[in-house]
């Protein structure tokens, strides 16, 4: 890597079921739980490629400010693992005193694991895929937890010292209405969460966008995951997604939360300081299958299989698994740059309109109200959120 990684992202590819529309790279049923399950392999090819990925750097590392186990669903990971786990990364990249060590954890009872466990293995904050508070949505979404297991999630995560809590939550369910959405909005507040994650729900399709093959960081999307699909895409709306989402701006500015990227919220501090790496652009190490990796100037993934990547891994004498890298040139990584950057509240320098591409693009987003000068910067209007892709499209 041309410069040392700040975050370390850690790809965990199990759960107990498989819900219909995630796209993430996840192995569920008897790989996650049971006599047949993976999760011990897996683990021996994660440390591996963690003292890989080291080697790699030649000592070139500092210690890292974030490090961010995502998934699926790694609070099924056993505690002692994400400690020993932890113990590795220390000695061969560093933990800065104040690092901010995040855990993605499904609410439901068999599942968020033990938060205290998690506390004393190093977790400063936990992350909770609530989806939804309505319990119709929650079962649509394929969802195994109710609206009580999420209150009693976030209840022992606190009672345990865990500093940070996060909720994601998603909007544009099929069928849903923008009552049951403001519902699950006030729902998520009164728990007094530390930050919101409001994604719209997206419905693609990996396979037809060639994300699949032997290289691919997408698993195939399966028969009845398509069907669900297919099903689903009529009873979406572009025009309620919109709305729901300018109710959570209006809602959540009204209880003083900090807008600070697209799809996210804090309070005060509470910022996703590891999400922050990625929309800085700022270099990160990638370990497990799917997971994505950038240096600076190169960005690197790991192919999704995860019989390749024990196969890879494993054994006496393991190597770096499959997968991909793309180097951006000149004007790709200028275009991320401004994407990136206007998808945060603090935008893109105002001189920056000045310059190709943005010189192009920043008249007409102006006049369309999607774009504001704010002092030096230029920053999204509320309307520019709600259609940043077309305007992120006319930059590439």
């Amino acid at each position: 890597m041309t410069a040392a990684p700040v975050a370390l992202y850690i790809h965990v590819p199990f759960c107990v079921s498989l819900c219909p529309y995630c796209d993430f790279v996840v192995y569920a049923g008897s790989a996650a739980r049971g006599p047949r399950n993976r999760v011990a392999a897996f683990l021996e090819a994660l440390a591996n490629e963690l003292e890989l990925r080291a080697d790699a750097l030649d000592g070139a590392t500092s210690p890292l400010e974030t490090v961010y186990f995502g998934g699926g669903t790694p609070s099924l990971l056993p505690p002692d693992a994400i400690a020993r786990l932890l113990g590795r990364i220390r000695a061969r990249y560093g933990l800065a005193a104040d690092a901010e060590v995040t855990l993605e954890a499904n609410p439901g009872p068999d599942e968020r694991g033990d938060a205290r466990a998690w506390r004393d293995a190093g977790i400063t904050r936990i992350s909770l895929g609530a989806q939804s508070l309505d319990p119709g949505e929650l079962r649509r979404l394929g969802r195994r937890h109710g609206p009580a297991d999420v209150a009693e999630a976030v209840a022992g995560a606190r009672d345990a010292g865990i500093s940070s809590v996060s909720l994601d939550l998603l909007y544009d369910v099929p069928d849903s209405t923008d009552e049951r959405w403001a519902a699950t909005l006030d729902a998520a507040l009164a728990l007094r969460p530390d930050h919101l994650s409001l994604y719209a729900l997206t419905l693609d399709d990996p396979d037809a966008e060639g994300l699949t093959g032997p290289a691919g960081d997408h698993l195939p999307t399966s028969s009845g995951a398509r069907r669900w699909r297919e099903r689903a895409r009529p009873l979406q709306d572009d025009d309620r997604a919109a709305a729901q989402y300018g109710h959570a701006v209006e809602r959540l500015a009204a209880d003083n939360w900090h807008g600070y990227e697209i799809s996210n919220w804090a309070r005060p501090g509470h910022e996703s300081r590891h999400n922050l790496v990625y929309w800085e652009r700022r270099p990160y190490e990638a370990i497990g299958p799917g997971a994505h990796a950038f240096d600076g100037t190169t960005r690197r993934w790991n192919a999704a299989r995860l019989d390749r990547y024990v196969a890879a891994l494993g054994g006496p004498t393991p190597r770096l698994p499959p997968g991909g890298s793309e180097s951006l040139g000149a004007e790709t990584a200028l275009a991320e740059q401004l994407i990136l950057g206007l998808r945060t509240d603090r935008g893109v320098p105002a001189e920056s309109a000045t310059r190709p591409p943005f010189d192009a693009v920043a008249p007409w987003a102006i006049d369309a109200g999607l774009l504001e000068r704010r002092a030096d910067r230029f920053v999204l209007t509320i309307d520019g959120r709600l259609l940043s892709n077309e305007l992120f499209a006319r930059l590439v």
